[in-house]
């Protein structure tokens, strides 16, 4: 890609990861922060694909001066995802809604920070229409234990829901919450939805298509008749 985008003059998105920080040992992470990976760990093919990848990117800048802009996304979550994807939210939300225990590894007092997709949306949309390479951390600063966003996913679907503790996997970052100052000077941009005003509009679209909007298919069929 960084090729094509040399030969046609392209500007190049890296939509890099919070994982090339790795288990991070200062919180909250800026974008100087060279990370703390275990580059054998079982973690490390994602973590250490990220970071060549912006090696890569930067060495296109610099030596064939490709236009390039790097953004380092923190954990999104809205509607659209993939029910079944591994992922914390989705896990927690599908697990809710098939009445099923929501897993947690570990102790749970692990902490990620949790931004709606439109507001990633717009944060790449200013990174690219800007003059700044970057890396941006493009992620909301709202900070939640595990614990606590399956508390918050409880009282969003089912009060009576149960925890259930695994164990963690290994190399699993402790702390992962985003310094936002750069993209709030450069690129005048903050996240805007709330974890509690945007869940409840994944939890709608993991509804309909989990159990079936029956409503709708009746008014289509009402229609078409």
């Amino acid at each position: 890609m960084l090729g094509l985008a040399k030969r046609v003059g392209a500007r190049f998105l890296l939509t890099s990861t919070s994982e090339v920080y790795g288990d991070p040992l200062q919180h909250p992470l800026v974008e100087t922060y060279w990370g703390n990976v275990n580059p054998i760990g079982v973690r490390s093919c994602y973590d250490e694909g990220k970071r060549t990848a912006e090696t890569l990117t930067m060495d296109y800048y610099r030596g064939a001066q490709v236009e390039v802009r790097i953004a380092r996304i923190f954990n999104t979550y809205g509607p659209r995802m993939c029910i079944d994807d591994g992922r914390v939210v989705s896990n927690f939300v599908a697990q809710a809604l098939r009445k099923e225990p929501l897993t947690v590894y570990g102790d749970g007092k692990q902490t990620r920070s949790f931004q709606y997709v439109s507001d990633l949306v717009e944060g790449l949309s200013r990174l690219m229409d800007s003059e700044h390479i970057g890396p941006f951390n493009l992620g909301n600063p709202g900070e939640f234990t595990m614990l606590e966003l399956a508390k918050v996913v409880q009282d969003s679907i089912d009060p009576d829901a149960k925890i259930e503790f695994r164990p963690n996997t290994e190399d699993d970052p402790h702390k992962r919450k985003p310094d936002i100052t750069r993209a709030k000077e450069l690129l005048s941009w903050e996240p805007k939805v709330s974890l509690q005003e945007g869940l409840p509009l994944m939890v709608s679209d993991f509804r309909k298509r989990i159990f079936g909007d029956h409503t709708e298919f009746d008014s289509m069929a009402t229609t078409t008749a």
